[in-house]
């Protein structure tokens, strides 16, 4: 007997989070439960990113400029298959986070210049039906961090980290037009625990209206 397909009730969610928060890794077992299109920032290939964390003010511009244009050609492919199959979408990001990671790391001018080509890019870039910020505490992302091992993130900055916070819930502030759900998720750990796991499903195949809700598990 064949196994009924489970279906998404979104066609396009994205899974955001800090680094570290494990967002990659609840989108390959959603796509997989849900047989959904995955898409998965490929940030392995960018050449400046080593180079950004030995000298942040250096390589920042090629760094988040590189970032810009490799996610809006992937998203725009990506989505573009999916609906010629009428496929749900998971991805591990949304491609405002270009502007957040940017407004951080950049000087003021180059934050000018970049604001303005991510504008055009951003007209013809599709909106998630939903946003789930997977939100844990700086302490949890380092020790997540030294966990999967990477050598260019060995000297992750605690700071940096409480920046990158700081640049989502400042977007959250101004978010009334996206359905965003902002999840605590300290305590969860929907990889081993499955019922954590079932907690986030039900979350997301829930209809949400627009704007910002933050959801602390009982």
């Amino acid at each position: 007997m064949t196994e009924k397909k489970k279906t998404l009730r979104h066609s396009f969610v994205a899974v955001e989070g800090n680094i570290g928060a494990g967002k990659t890794t609840l989108v390959k077992k959603l796509a997989a439960d849900y047989r959904s299109r995955i898409i998965l920032e490929e940030f392995t290939d960018n050449p400046f990113l080593p180079k950004f964390y030995q000298n942040p003010e250096r390589y920042a511009f090629p760094v988040e400029l590189f970032f810009m244009t490799e996610r809006f050609k992937q998203l725009q492919a990506e989505l573009v298959q999916a609906q010629l199959f009428t496929d749900s979408v998971i991805a591990d990001y949304f491609f405002i986070k270009t502007l957040l990671f940017a407004k951080k790391n950049l000087q003021e001018e180059e934050y000018r210049l970049f604001k303005q080509l991510f504008q055009v890019l951003n007209q013809h870039a599709k909106k998630p039906d939903l946003i789930l910020y997977i939100h844990r505490p700086v302490p949890q992302l380092i020790a997540n961090i030294k966990k999967r091992g990477r050598d260019m993130e060995s000297t992750m900055d605690p700071v940096y980290l409480e920046t990158i916070q700081e640049a989502y819930f400042d977007f959250f502030k101004t978010g009334e037009e996206w359905s965003i759900v902002v999840l605590d998720a300290g305590e969860l750990d929907f990889e081993a625990n499955a019922d954590h796991y079932d907690f986030v499903t039900d979350l997301i195949n829930r209809e949400h209206a627009p704007g910002v809700q933050y959801i602390r598990p009982d």
